[in-house]
Parts: structure tokens; C-alpha cells; sequence
């Protein structure tokens, strides 16, 4: 299941320090970047194969994640904080701020087979 972790963060007089060593479970394989995102949803699937790990780098966003069990609401509304997505999680990425730009890790390269589109059926 999805979860969040904080992420080591120092702060001193000079600004603040935010380590990604040894806290990704997985070889980043690939990197990207979301902003300048309208009200439109973003994602909307899970995967096959790929884990992920997303930072709102900057302002804030929501993420609506569903293992087919449980469903529930994460806010990334610090840069210290990194949402773990699991393959099998559904995730929908909302109610972005005008400032927000999210950061997504992969433990894959980009492949469309490894997309999965149709949610999970509720009941």
C-alpha cells in the first residue's frame, strides 16, 4: 500500500537541505517532473511493474491512491515529505496549487505496456 515517508531535512541559517540517499527503495531508472497543471486530474492508472516515489518539490498537490482494498487521501504539501507508490496502487494526482511542481522517481523506464488504465471495480 502506498505510504509516506519524511525525508531527512536539514535547516540552518544558510537554507534548508532536503537527502534522498538510501530512501528510495528501488534503481531510479527514470525521472520527470509535473507542474503548471490546470484543475485537470493527472495519472489515473497503476502499473505492472514500476514503483515510484513522488515529492511536491514546490506548493502542493493531493494523491488519491487505491490498492483495490483500500482507498485513501495523501497530502504532499511539503518538500519533505515522498509518497512510496506500489504497482498495484490506482493513483490519481489532484488539486494542484498554481505552484506546484511534483517530482516522480521511477524504478523503470518508460514503456505503455507497463500501464494499467482500468481502475479498480468498486463495490
Amino acid at each position: 500500500m502506498a505510504h509516506i515517508i519524511n525525508i531527512q531535512t536539514f535547516k540552518d541559517s544558510r537554507g534548508i537541505l532536503t537527502v534522498l540517499d538510501q530512501v528510495v527503495p528501488f534503481e531510479i531508472k527514470r525521472l520527470f517532473y509535473i507542474y503548471a497543471v490546470d484543475d485537470t486530474d493527472r495519472g489515473g492508472h497503476r502499473h505492472h511493474e514500476t514503483h515510484q516515489a513522488a515529492i511536491c518539490i514546490k506548493g502542493s498537490c493531493k494523491i488519491t491512491n487505491n490498492n483495490g482494498k483500500t482507498t485513501e487521501i495523501f497530502d504532499l504539501d511539503s518538500p519533505e515529505k515522498c509518497i512510496f507508490l506500489l504497482p498495484e496502487d490506482w493513483h490519481v494526482m489532484h488539486d494542484f496549487s498554481e505552484d506546484a511542481i511534483l517530482l516522480v522517481l521511477a524504478s523503470t523506464a518508460f514503456d505503455p505496456k507497463d500501464y494499467i488504465y482500468e481502475p479498480y471495480a468498486t463495490t
